[in-house]
């Protein structure tokens, strides 16, 4: 097969090319004249505090830049505010366009953690929505019908279970198409619960008469829950901006059925390093082990490895040196600030305030091996964080 080590790379960690046949041909197009293709992927910067489940499919944006491709980030300043057109997310609400450009300037701060700047370019939707009337929205809307829109699972089942659903929503997928015409997208990147509105992309490309887009989808990163998809509101995500000792503490919280998915998904392992990871897997090595590595892996991909070995060697101290026990139960709190003595007495470490406050003052209450100074200390409690109660006594805090 030609291009095979391109398709090789591409392919991997993927979870559906449509179609690849049209892949190959883009790649021997794109080498007969020199020009690189253009690999479109959207944002809508509705927050700024990423978590790495975003950036699956921007590491495959990074694979093509290292192919020598261009990456081209569009910035969703209209379908931002539309809010969440999946009507799963209440707290996801429409944004005002200086929102959107604080979030978007934070955003790209993380994606270039892993993209390469010389090659990325950085789209508005507002550069050509910015400037349709009414008459070229119609025009928009005539390209589809509403019996292709019905039979996407999102629209359908909202509007079979009587769930309110805003004609603007069905736009969603229209703006997100158009912009491949505007951008002349060759590849799409996404995950896969977005093939609807990358597929809508290729459709809307050949109504333009023009030569459509691939479909690259990425499979969900599950979050450290073993669960759930990675998300800000299940707290059971890894987020960019956390440092490297929380990063490193937070992949070691995973489940062991996580291992191979982190590797696969969350790291830069080549097919024949994953192939090793999952013969040490059924071999029966300690996942442990192979769980330090993956951590390692994590931090030093955002913080370089001088930052991951700190972080290592401080897990370490905490766990590996026979200091602290690796059956800590876990003790679930809500967010926001908390008394570090209420949590020691709600989380049963100590059986009333007075003996916490002694213990406070006497220098035997850490968190993550730092002491807590003073009695009416408060913390802002992250899931991962170890608490330590005298000696023998300790929990691992997760946030609900």
């Amino acid at each position: 097969m030609a291009y095979e080590k391109e398709l090789a790379l591409i392919s991997k960690s993927t979870e559906e090319i449509i179609p690849i046949s049209e892949l190959e041909t883009k790649l021997d197009k794109s080498a007969k004249t020199g020009k690189p293709l253009r690999i479109k992927y959207g944002i809508d910067p509705t927050g700024y505090d990423i978590h790495i489940g975003h950036l699956v499919p921007i590491r495959k944006m990074r694979d093509f830049q290292d192919l020598g491709h261009t990456g081209v980030i569009i910035i969703g300043d209209f379908t931002a505010q539309i809010g969440d057109p999946t009507g799963r997310d209440e707290s996801r609400p429409p944004l005002t366009h200086e929102q959107i450009k604080i979030n978007s300037e934070k955003y790209m701060e993380q994606l270039f953690t892993i993209l390469k700047p010389e090659q990325t370019e950085i789209r508005y939707q507002s550069e050509w929505f910015g400037t349709m009337g009414v008459s070229d929205v119609l025009k928009l809307l005539g390209k589809f019908t509403l019996a292709q829109f019905m039979a996407h699972d999102t629209f359908r089942n909202r509007y079979e279970q009587g769930l309110s659903l805003g004609m603007h929503e069905i736009m969603y997928p229209l703006l997100q198409a158009f912009d491949s015409v505007a951008i002349e997208s060759d590849v799409e990147l996404g995950a896969t619960e977005q093939k609807f509105n990358i597929l809508c992309g290729r459709d809307m490309q050949r109504y333009y008469g023009m030569e459509q887009q691939i479909a690259v989808l990425s499979p969900i990163l599950l979050g450290t829950d073993g669960v759930n998809k990675m998300g800000k509101s299940l707290n059971n995500y890894i987020a960019v901006f956390d440092p490297p000792a929380e990063k490193f503490g937070k992949v070691m919280s995973i489940p062991d059925s996580l291992i191979l998915n982190y590797y696969s998904y969350a790291t830069s392992y080549s097919p024949e390093r994953l192939q090793e990871v999952k013969d040490k897997l059924a071999s029966g090595m300690n996942p442990m082990l192979l769980k330090k590595r993956l951590a390692w892996e994590i931090v030093a991909l955002y913080h370089g490895e001088t930052e991951a070995q700190k972080a290592q060697d401080g897990f370490e101290s905490l766990f590996s040196k026979g200091e602290i026990p690796e059956d800590i139960p876990d003790y679930e709190l809500s967010p926001g600030r908390q008394r570090v003595a209420n949590i020691l007495v709600a989380s049963g470490l100590c059986s009333t305030n007075g003996e916490a406050k002694r213990l406070i003052m006497g220098g035997g209450v850490s968190i993550d091996g730092e002491k807590i100074a003073a009695w009416d200390q408060e913390l802002e409690p992250q899931s991962g964080m170890i608490l330590r109660a005298g000696k023998r006594k300790f929990a691992r805090i997760k946030v609900v």
